[in-house]
C-alpha cells in the first residue's frame, strides 16, 4: 500500500493510525482535565477530538480485524504444527513413557495386570508402542495435512462470521456454503 508515495504495509497503517488516535485521546484527555480543573468546561476542540476519536476508532477497528486476521491466516497456513508437536514429544520422550506407565498402572481397567508375570516389562513396552506410534503419526505429512485443513476451515468460518459482521448481514458463520463438513 502506497500512503503519500511511501511504500508501507497494513499493519504499519494500523500502528500509525492506532499511535495517531494514541496521541489525540492523551492530548484531549490533558487539556479537559487541565480545563475541568480551571473550573472550565471542556472546550469545544476537545469534545470534537473525543468524538472524532470514538468515530474513527468504530470506522477502522473492523477492517483492522479483518486485516490481521488475513495477518494471521498467513502465519498459521505456513506452519507445521504436528511436526513441532512431536519433537516436543520426542524431547520429553522419558518422561512421557514413565507417565504412561504409571497411568497404566492405576488405570482400574488394567489393575489385573499386575497378576501377569512381567508385567512392569509388559506395561514399559506398551508405552514405547504408544509414544512411537503417536510419533509417527504426527510425523506422518496427512496428519499435517489434516491439521492444515482443520485451521482453513476454522479460518473460513471466523472469516466469514468477521465480515459478516463486517457489513452487518448477521449471517450464521457455521451456515457458511464455503465450509464443507
Amino acid at each position: 500500500m502506497t500512503v503519500l508515495g511511501v511504500q508501507i504495509s497494513t499493519t504499519q497503517l494500523v500502528v500509525y493510525i492506532l499511535i495517531a488516535l494514541i496521541i489525540m485521546a492523551i492530548i484531549a484527555g490533558l487539556v479537559g482535565r487541565w480545563m475541568v480543573k480551571r473550573g472550565l468546561r471542556k472546550p469545544f476542540v476537545v469534545r470534537l477530538i473525543n468524538r472524532a476519536s470514538g468515530s474513527v476508532v468504530d470506522v477502522i477497528k473492523r477492517p483492522i480485524t479483518i486485516a490481521v486476521l488475513d495477518e494471521v491466516v498467513d502465519v498459521l497456513g505456513a506452519g507445521h504444527y504436528t511436526r513441532n508437536i512431536a519433537s516436543a514429544l520426542e524431547e520429553n520422550h522419558e518422561e512421557l513413557k514413565a507417565m504412561l506407565a504409571e497411568k497404566i498402572k492405576q488405570d482400574p481397567t488394567t489393575r489385573r495386570i499386575g497378576l501377569v508375570p512381567f508385567h512392569d516389562r509388559i506395561i514399559n513396552d506398551t508405552s514405547e508402542v504408544v509414544l512411537r506410534v503417536i510419533l509417527d503419526v504426527l510425523m506422518d505429512p496427512r496428519t499435517d495435512e489434516l491439521v492444515a485443513d482443520m485451521l482453513k476451515y476454522n479460518v473460513v468460518q471466523i472469516r466469514t462470521a468477521v465480515r459478516a459482521r463486517a457489513t452487518g448481514a448477521g449471517q450464521d458463520p457455521s451456515s457458511s456454503p464455503s465450509v464443507s463438513r
